[in-house]
């Protein structure tokens, strides 16, 4: 009997650990590092009278199948979520963004072990400003900082988008109007 108990209870404490870390789809391994972590970037273009501070976070979701992430920008000046996925029939990453803007993008994204940097790139549907599409790449440093930069093409031609790098801190509440 203690036999029986005792294995139930290593069986217990093996699924509460499990929960605990969070199962992942084997794909979105390489992107454990940056989940169940607030960061803050600053995106004020040099010049600027008015600072832009981006909050994100990024989750599990659906059962380990997907990641959510979700930012705002100036508490909720602009903002979006997103869901990064296994994409079967591509054999990529693929996800889908969403912004308060009212213009969406999809896109896949690859894993570079080599250097651990996720590359991406986007398809953007109906931006206002002529963008079609973005191609970023996001990569967490020896000192736990992010670092992502952007190029974006707008109007036929590649131009630099953002570059920030994101400290990780403290809970906070990501915030839409």
């Amino acid at each position: 009997m203690k036999a029986i108990l005792l294995c139930g209870a290593l069986l217990f404490s093996g699924l509460m650990q499990a929960a605990e870390t969070g199962i992942l789809h084997p794909k979105l391994e390489p992107l454990r590092p940056y989940l169940n972590q607030h960061w803050q970037g600053d995106l004020t273009q040099p010049g600027a009278t008015e600072k832009v501070i981006d909050r994100s976070f990024w989750s599990r979701a659906l059962n380990g199948q997907a990641i959510k992430t979700v930012h705002s920008i100036n508490d909720g000046q602009y903002g979006g979520e997103s869901f990064i996925f296994w994409d079967e029939s591509k054999q990529s990453l693929a996800y889908y963004y969403f912004t308060t803007a009212g213009f969406y993008t999809h896109g896949t994204m690859e894993f570079n072990s080599n250097i651990g940097e996720i590359i991406a790139l986007e398809q953007v549907e109906n931006n206002q400003n002529g963008i079609t599409q973005v191609k970023s790449f996001s990569r967490i440093m020896p000192d736990g900082t992010m670092e992502t930069k952007s190029s974006y093409l707008q109007n036929g031609s590649w131009v630099e988008g953002h570059s920030a790098t994101y400290q990780p801190v403290a809970q906070q509440q990501i915030i839409f109007k």
